[in-house]
């Protein structure tokens, strides 16, 4: 084994929308921290495994010929069972799903296979192995993962793969992804052709960019209606009206394609691109002709040719179908635009059939514009049985170059699921807007006047230990974090050289050389990884937001509720003597019960809490805090009415009231960073010149009428623009509607009466005056009771 710098084997050339960075003849994967991966590997194939964050063991096994166990293919030997990797198979996650099926199509038996261990628990972070096959072969990888304490920092860790072909494939061929299950259907549709298919009800259909940034246009008719002679095809019209978007996504809510008479035809399941057309015809001959391009192919009269044989589906001059992976939008000054596509090999779309279908997919022919980026390639098209076990999910990247997440659910997620259908994505896991028989004004009131619990697993966590933990830390925040004490919790943010916010977060001091860091984006684990790498500090990064889940209970009955359930170790805190940002680890029922950590924090502008647990026990911390809190009025809060209860508190969201042009103090939150901080960190300097030289502020607004503005909203003095409005609501509490802007500091004084700018921002206006902020409980009282 080695230590080395994690890069590709080969550097980038050049970054190109949905094409591979990587040379012709390397592939790049990652294997998820308690998760599994197979691969089809060839004689002279090269396979280098990489440590991301260190002490990570992996089970890696072979199957040879026969399906025998072939270790020696790699020059491995191997005595144990691989129990990591059957532990794994067992996860409800496609991933598992994937290679069992791919296991079981190959009739191999993981039960009789032996397996090898590669890393050592004390692994370091980057160390790597290569390997060599010396014949074709199977394998399994496994990265094997135990629950995790809540208290502890050793979560299962990402491992990097690449795979280096001896024979490279031609540029324009890529591999397919192994499917989830058997396909009923499996059509290569060619490039600039166009195929016909069927469909039963509750089948999946999943269109597949083969090779990255081509497009494909989609019709689907009702079976039955053409059977009756009557034509029942998608419209997008309909589609987009019934959704109020512009076109369907993975969820709940607005996720199916409508015929005309408003039926149903299919939902669409996942989506690992996010950016389709509805609003453009399939490519016609005139399009082409009007161009100075004759005879060239064309989607319409593929499609016409290939729904020839379903009578009375009609022969068009210009096809109106749904057009996924176009890159397409409108922009502000009525245009319709497009460009090269945001899919990339092996991006997909998964729609399932609410009726018996005639379906027709293209692989669009058009190479004169971006609109397949110049290059033209194939579409394959599968259909599964309707117990594929596909899950509702859209794909996220946390760079450009990472590889693709879905949705995630969270540990609680089977008990708020059971409670209600109103789920968003937010941050890659699906979390509740609002609950059934309740709603988000009911919640509110629960918040202010007894007590609400509410799933906040999505908040990002990172795990940094070592012995220069501390001063990795102090370099990093705007906090002085020698200032924090063992059992506390700052609240501060990261910011970029410039000055300009990475993210805000909370910082739990777990001992002398143990810190957790708890954020809210994915840029705040991104950016310690980096500056980390660049140091030579002996510090270990973990990242830990899929081994800890939390919930928050927050209102004025939070205390008496989690004390009647979370006992604590003599020398910890109980609930009733916890502090203002301080935790407290205990168990749930009695000393053998669930361990969890218990935080004085919260994001509602009440006394709360959050109460933290390894996901596979989210489910009965769940029970244990709603049966306790039944006599105290406990209510389930969603994300809707938290947005309203923390804007009266005076509390700012990444996205919306900061983002990284904005520094701490435009972001109203200027206490995180002290001038007396002695110690240098990432953007002091900016920030000093910032602090002394303010261009903007956040301000409180109190908005005339009982109209809410919108996130965006211009806000004006006269003619002219001086800031926007970032977050606003209406107060059930107050009476009135309130909002934060980011405004010019020379109209930002109390009392400044300015104008928020509707429809184009002169038709309609709403007036406004500065007043200060917190709206709600300005002295915070109620968060220390």
């Amino acid at each position: 084994m080695s230590t080395a710098v994690l890069t590709s084997p080969v550097r980038p050339k050049v970054i190109v929308p949905g094409a591979s960075a990587l040379e012709p003849s390397v592939e790049r994967y990652v294997l998820k921290g308690g998760g599994t991966a197979a691969f089809e590997i060839e004689a002279g194939d090269r396979l280098e495994i990489a440590s991301l964050e260190g002490g990570q063991p992996i089970e890696f096994v072979a199957f040879g010929k026969q399906g025998k166990s072939d270790l020696a293919a790699f020059g491995l030997k191997g005595t144990q069972a691989p129990a990591g990797i059957q532990r794994a198979l067992e996860a409800d996650t496609e991933d598992a799903a994937r290679v069992r099926f791919g296991l079981f199509r190959r009739g191999f038996d993981l039960g009789r296979a032996k397996a090898t261990q590669l890393f050592a628990r004390d692994a370091a972070a980057g160390e790597m192995v290569s390997l060599q096959a010396q014949h074709n072969a199977f394998v399994v990888l496994g990265a094997p993962a135990e629950p995790m304490l809540v208290w502890e920092q050793t979560p299962p860790s990402d491992v990097l793969v690449f795979i280096t072909r001896a024979t490279p494939r031609p540029r324009n061929v890529a591999a397919l992804p192994d499917p989830i299950a058997e396909p009923r259907l499996d059509i290569r549709v060619n490039i600039a052709s166009a195929e016909s298919f069927e469909v039963y009800e509750g089948e999946y259909i999943q269109i597949i960019d083969v090779q990255g940034r081509q497009c494909s246009d989609f019709i689907a008719f009702n079976r039955k209606a053409l059977d009756e002679g009557r034509e029942q095809g998608l419209d997008a019209v309909t589609t987009r009206t019934m959704n109020g978007a512009a076109y369907p996504v993975p969820g709940l809510l607005h996720s199916k394609f409508f015929d005309r008479d408003r039926n149903p035809l299919v939902e669409i399941v996942q989506d690992t691109v996010g950016r389709h057309d509805t609003f453009n015809l399939a490519c016609t001959t005139r399009y082409y002709e009007d161009m100075g391009y004759f005879g060239h192919p064309n989607c319409t009269d593929n499609f016409n040719n290939a729904m020839k044989p379903y009578d009375p589906i009609s022969q068009l001059s210009g096809w109106p179908a749904i057009n996924f992976f176009y890159n397409t939008n409108v922009d502000s000054h009525n245009h319709i635009w497009s460009d090269e596509p945001w899919s990339r090999a092996g991006d997909y779309v998964v729609m399932r059939a609410l009726t018996d279908l005639v379906c027709g997919a293209s692989s669009c022919p058009s190479d004169i514009d971006a609109s397949n980026g110049w290059h033209l390639t194939e579409i394959q098209v599968r259909v599964y049985p309707k117990d594929a076990p596909f899950k509702r999910s859209i794909g996220h990247r946390m760079t450009a170059e990472a590889p693709i997440q879905l949705t995630r659910e969270s540990g609680f997620h089977p008990r708020t699921s059971q409670l209600t259908r109103n789920f968003g994505d937010y941050r890659g896991f699906w979390v509740p807007h609002c609950f059934a028989n309740a709603g988000a004004i009911e919640e509110y009131w629960a918040c202010r006047e007894r007590a609400v619990i509410m799933d906040l697993s999505p908040l990002r966590k990172m795990e940094i230990v070592g012995p220069d933990a501390e001063q990795f830390l102090q370099g990093i925040v705007t906090r002085d974090v020698r200032k924090l004490s063992v059992g506390q919790v700052f609240y501060t943010t990261m910011c970029y050289e410039h000055g300009g916010m990475v993210d805000d977060g909370t910082l739990f001091r777990l001992g002398d050389n143990n810190f957790r860091w708890i954020g809210g984006d994915d840029a705040s684990l991104l950016w310690l990884k980096e500056q980390a790498a660049k140091s030579s500090y002996n510090i270990s990064l973990k990242t830990a937001t899929s081994e800890i889940h939390n919930v928050a209970v927050q209102g004025p009955r939070s205390r008496e509720i989690l004390r009647e359930i979370v006992g604590t170790p003599p020398g910890r805190p109980t609930i009733d003597e916890l502090g203002l940002f301080r935790f407290t680890v205990g168990r749930i029922g009695g000393v053998a019960g669930i361990p969890v950590l218990v935080s004085r924090t919260g994001y509602t502008g009440e006394l709360g809490y959050e109460v933290f647990c390894h996901p596979k026990d989210a489910p009965k911390v769940w029970d244990a805090i709603m049966a306790a809190g039944e006599p105290f009025g406990l209510q389930p809060f969603g994300f809707d009415a938290l947005d309203m209860v923390r804007i009266e508190a005076g509390l700012v969201f990444g996205g919306h009231d900061f983002d990284s042009t904005t520094d701490p103090f435009e972001a109203g939150i200027a206490f995180t960073v002290p001038a007396k901080k002695e110690e240098d960190y990432i953007g002091r300097a900016a920030l000093e010149r910032r602090r002394a030289n303010p261009m903007r502020k956040l301000v409180g607004l109190e908005v005339a009428g009982n109209e809410k503005p919108s996130h965006g909203d211009p806000v004006f003095v006269g003619r002219a623009q001086v800031g926007i409005v970032t977050s606003a609501m209406r107060s059930p509490l107050l009476k009135k509607t309130v909002a934060f802007a980011r405004v010019d500091t020379a109209h930002a004084a109390l009392d400044t009466e300015l104008e928020i700018g509707r429809l184009d921002g002169k038709q309609k206006r709403f007036k406004a005056k500065v007043v200060p902020f917190p709206f709600y409980d300005p002295e915070k009282k109620r968060v220390r009771m």
